[in-house]
């Protein structure tokens, strides 16, 4: 027989693109538009409706970036068109394949009620199904012009640079006859062509269906393509009624539309984005009752609660009916890497309580496909937080190692194990292709223990959603040989099944780590500060203010308290806090993180004034918001300040050469004539910290220009050219330190180094003027230590990672991310460096020829990418920073926290006693608030910070009445109870074990 494959193929190709998909839409006529350009921001519909439209025409320009043009659209359905299902085809100069990056529509009629939207993928509004034929009908189109902005550098993401050109032109705007016959016939044609390409030429299955094909377009008569098209799919019968293997692969087909919280585009175009997904998405379940559809992010659901209550509560019901499906249980796809830990935990308080107050639902699955790697810390949260399973994509990116399960069990830091997802399919926006399914079930690596995976499908990034194409693929795939068999299933059926039928799951420990997008730990430093900043603050806010509340009768600002931490963690969404947005989206998370600043130190300011009590003869109080005691007054107290002169040995500042000593009796450190810090001496043990011959705090620039993604990536050749900044502008005494400027390129940074009496830490204080583009500037300390791992502070505990690169997956993780504190030691001695705002890190080791270890610790201190930011992190910064040569891990841990919650000193003269005290430092407290229902009830969240078991004894303040242990959202924990002697409670803790405790106050009659 002839092979005439490429022949059949070939005209399959053809007769789909120039007869078969324009016949879906035979007879056509032209509707009628206005259009209003609305100026600057988003107008509601009210206004919208009222405004001056003037005719437009095909043809015609509109939307400048970030621009809105409302288009109404009016028209008649012709008579002879009685009968027929009539839709409107509209096309606003979509970009064909980028569904989500364009111009975008929401549509509404003229009572404001809204219908659907409108995108690259999905150009059509029905009118009638069927009509009668004379019907007029109004829609109102609001169109957002938003830039698209996915390649290379552009002024267009943020309107102060993007100019006011119109983006876009309008291509169609036509009322047309929807054939179904027709429709269905594409859809089978795609299916089986698509399936037919990806099964091996040697395959009965492949020829059948190719021939099956041929017959079909033998008997399709391209000039009548609507009046052939039943008897051409008649043709198809066979083959699409074939069942699937029994041994094919399972694919739960799970609705989805990941909506970016910002990333090219800002905060108030997701609103909208949000909106246009879930008006499509509660259409299509209107016509396909099967239809399934989870979203996450409870933030963007509360965006569509309070932007749009209509179709927010259509979206209710369909939750009520089981078809649309609430899940991640986090306010937003968090970056889990920077989150701080007690944010990180909101996350899913928030989540959780907003999923459960408006649903009635208790998500049970985390889900987070995007983000750039995630914690050893989530395994613990996830189940204090009342989940059971975890799903991710991201690590299919790894471009390095290949992750070795689909599913598993992934242990945490403290030994707490989840049933773990990765889906097979390598992407959360899939269409349901053959391409897709084919790769899905090849990849599997759980094959012969497992049978079944997920595949998220949906337009997705900016949203979009599941089309009914997509739906019509999964009704013919659904059993169909030489095909996985899909079943469209709700998540939790998915994880219940896969986790029911793998006995024996492979378990994977510790972090899932990114083996891409490094460069995120840097980007866009105000950003990775203002987060930071809030975090402590909002600490100080709930406790102070809680403290206040049991003292002083203090009102407690819940509602104030609830908002502010909402906005900080929809920042922590995976494309701010990593720096990877546009600069608008940059530009206004500095403003609110200002904001969110000033309001928090109102709520402290007034709790502790409140606490402090009257000055006498102008007494100060000095706070310890720290939760370890330092200077006498113990964590989470107050006292007043001592005026006794201090006793430990004041610090020395002296010439040293063509340099300065400085020496505090603790430390020794030596700063050159270059500005250089060349040696620093642990007086304690007489110990050495700088490695010979090397100089710590040398700043070094990189040039920095990643293969693909500039905001994102750090590849691994940048270290290959360096260039160290020893030439120094001025090296001087500046009070009790030594000040250093230097000058490189276009950039100025000036350094106070400095020692406190009695202290056994060198404080850096830096400010940069940075100006590079393209480069990456890093602080090196070259360590005189033989360290195999590093000790990063992570939430809730610390992660250790080799320093060594034995194998890829070592040598991958060239940067690392760390909270407070990186260590590094060998037994009876270490080092650790602090921050007050830098996550980016990488430690390297070398041997010297005397056979000693030289550790070199880097912190990353700034980039400049040009992508999507074109002006990321430009002008000044400072940047604090810290040695702590002869550290624990223990004193890492108290030093991080202290460095980042300085004392306060409040005009008064009474000592505040802690609400909570924990007698060790190995029990950190992490939170002290009173409880999230308005009981009064005082809320302690803890957990075992140096990586061992303790024993600890946690004292209540004032009366103690009753303690429960409970889960993040303050419900008693099911098998757990607190053990209470009198005042306290009793702890025993595992390493890195989390606690929350609900204590109720004693309150006389």
């Amino acid at each position: 027989m002839h092979d005439d494959r490429t022949l059949t193929e070939e005209r399959l190709d053809r007769a789909l693109r120039e007869r078969i998909r324009p016949a879906v839409h035979p007879r056509t006529v032209e509707m009628e538009f206005e259009v209003w350009h609305a100026p600057g921001e988003p107008v509601p519909f009210t206004e919208a409706v009222a405004a001056p439209y003037k005719p437009g025409a095909i043809g015609d320009d509109w939307g400048p970036a970030w621009g809105t043009s409302w288009f109404r659209v009016t028209g008649r359905v012709p008579r002879d068109w009685a009968g027929e299902t009539v839709e409107a085809v509209i096309d606003l100069g979509f970009a064909k394949d980028r569904p989500g990056f364009s111009a975008e529509a929401l549509a509404h009629r003229p009572d404001g009620s809204v219908v659907k939207a409108l995108n690259p993928r999905n150009t059509w509004l029905r009118i009638g199904e069927p009509v009668a034929g004379g019907e007029e009908f109004t829609y109102f189109l609001e169109a957002a012009a938003n830039p698209e902005i996915l390649d290379g550098v552009s002024p267009l993401g943020d309107r102060a640079t993007a100019g006011s050109e119109p983006l876009y032109r309008v291509e169609r705007m036509d009322l047309a006859v929807f054939d179904q016959q027709v429709w269905e016939l594409v859809q089978d044609l795609e299916v089986l062509d698509q399936l037919m390409r990806q099964l091996p030429l040697g395959s009965a299955r492949r020829w059948e269906i190719l021939r099956a094909v041929e017959r079909c377009l033998d008997a399709l008569d391209l000039d009548a393509v609507g009046a052939s098209a039943p008897a051409a799919r008649e043709r198809l019968r066979a083959v699409l009624s074939s069942p699937a293997h029994s041994s094919a692969h399972r694919l739960s087909a799970v609705g989805h539309a990941h909506i970016d919280s910002a990333w090219l585009w800002p905060l108030r175009e997701t609103v909208r984005k949000v909106a246009r997904t879930t008006s499509n998405v509660v259409a299509l379940m209107d016509d396909r009752p099967e239809f399934v559809f989870a979203m996450s992010q409870a933030q963007q659901l509360d965006w569509l609660r309070e932007h749009q209550p209509a179709l927010y509560a259509r979206v209710k019901e369909k939750v009520a009916a089981g078809q649309f499906v609430p899940v991640g249980g986090m306010w937003v796809e968090s970056d889990t890497n920077m989150p701080g830990s007690e944010a990180l935990a909101r996350q899913f308080v928030f989540g959780k309580r907003f999923f459960l107050e408006e649903f009635g639902v208790e998500t049970q699955e985390v889900w987070l496909p995007d983000s750039f790697g995630y914690s050893a810390a989530l395994p613990q949260l996830v189940k204090l937080s009342g989940s059971r399973w975890f799903l991710t994509q991201k690590i299919s990116w790894n471009t390095t190692n290949p992750f070795p399960h689909h599913s598993f069990l992934w242990e945490g830091l403290d030994g707490t194990r989840v049933f773990t997802h990765f889906p097979p399919v390598d992407t959360y926006v899939a269409e349901l292709s053959g391409e897709e399914l084919a790769h899905a079930e090849e990849n599997f690596r759980d094959k012969g223990h497992a049978t079944r995976s997920l595949v998220p499908f949906g337009w997705g990034d900016g949203g979009g959603g599941p089309t009914r194409e997509m739906l019509a693929r999964a009704e013919r795939l659904a059993d169909l040989e030489g095909s996985p068999r899909v079943a469209i299933e709700t998540p939790s059926d998915f994880f219940a099944a896969a986790e029911a039928e793998y006995d024996r799951p492979p378990v994977w420990l510790g972090e899932l780590y990114l083996e891409l997008h490094r460069g995120t730990y840097t980007s866009q430093a105000r950003t990775k500060q203002g987060n930071r900043r809030s975090e402590h603050l909002l600490r100080e806010a709930e406790l102070w203010a809680a403290t206040a509340a049991v003292r002083a009768g203090f009102p407690y600002p819940h509602e104030e308290l609830d908002r502010i931490w909402k906005s900080v963690l929809l920042h922590q969404f995976h494309d701010i806090l990593p720096g990877s947005s546009i600069a608008w989206v940059h530009r206004e998370a500095e403003a609110t993180y200002a904001r969110i600043a000033d309001e928090l130190e109102a709520v402290i300011g007034a709790a502790q004034r409140a606490l402090a009590g009257a000055p006498e003869g102008g007494g100060t109080v000095v706070f310890n918001s720290a939760p370890h005691g330092r200077a006498g007054i113990a964590a989470g107290g107050a006292a007043p300040a001592v005026q006794d002169h201090d006793e430990r040995p004041a610090v020395e500042v002296a010439e040293h050469g063509s340099g300065f000593r400085l020496d505090n009796g603790v430390l020794r450190v030596t700063v050159d004539g270059r500005g250089l810090v060349v040696s620093v001496v642990d007086l304690v043990t007489g110990r050495e910290t700088v490695a010979p011959g090397r100089a710590a705090n040398l700043l070094q620039v990189h040039p920095d220009l990643p293969n693909r993604w500039d905001a994102w990536d750090v590849d691994a050749f940048y270290r290959n050219t360096v260039t160290d900044l020893t030439e120094a502008d001025v090296v001087r005494r500046s009070g009790d330190g030594v000040e250093v400027v230097r000058s490189f390129g276009s950039s100025r940074v000036t350094q106070l180094l400095t020692l406190r009496p009695g202290a056994r830490r060198l404080d850096i204080d830096t400010e940069v003027d940075w100006h590079e583009q393209e480069k990456f500037l890093k602080a090196a300390f070259p360590i005189d230590v033989r360290a195999d791992h590093s000790t990063a502070e992570t939430q809730f505990g610390h992660v250790q990672r080799p320093t060594h690169t034995n194998t890829s997956w070592e040598a991958a993780k060239f940067e690392i991310c760390a909270h407070r504190f990186l260590h590094v030691g060998e037994p009876g001695w270490g080092a650790a460096l602090i921050n007050d705002s830098t996550y980016g890190h990488d430690v390297t080791r070398t041997v010297r020829e005397d056979g000693s270890t030289t550790t070199t610790v880097r912190l990353s201190l700034l980039r400049a990418p040009r992508y999507p930011d074109p002006a990321t992190d430009q002008g000044v910064h400072r940047l604090r920073y810290a040695l702590l040569p002869g550290a624990t891990i223990g004193d890492a841990v108290r030093e991080g926290w202290s460095f980042g919650l300085p004392e306060r000193r409040v005009p008064g003269s009474a000592e505040v006693a802690p609400l909570v005290s924990v007698d060790g430092d190995a029990v950190v407290v992490t939170a002290v608030k009173l409880a999230d229902d308005g009981s009064g009830d005082v809320v302690v969240r803890l957990h075992e910070a140096h990586g061992g078991r303790v024993s600890a004894r946690l004292t209540a303040g004032f009366a103690l009445a009753g303690a429960s242990v409970t889960d993040l959202l303050e419900r008693p924990l099911a098998g757990e109870r607190a053990e209470v002697d009198g005042d306290a409670v009793l702890l025993g803790l595992r390493p890195f074990q989390i606690v929350t405790l609900r204590l109720t106050p004693h309150h006389e009659a």
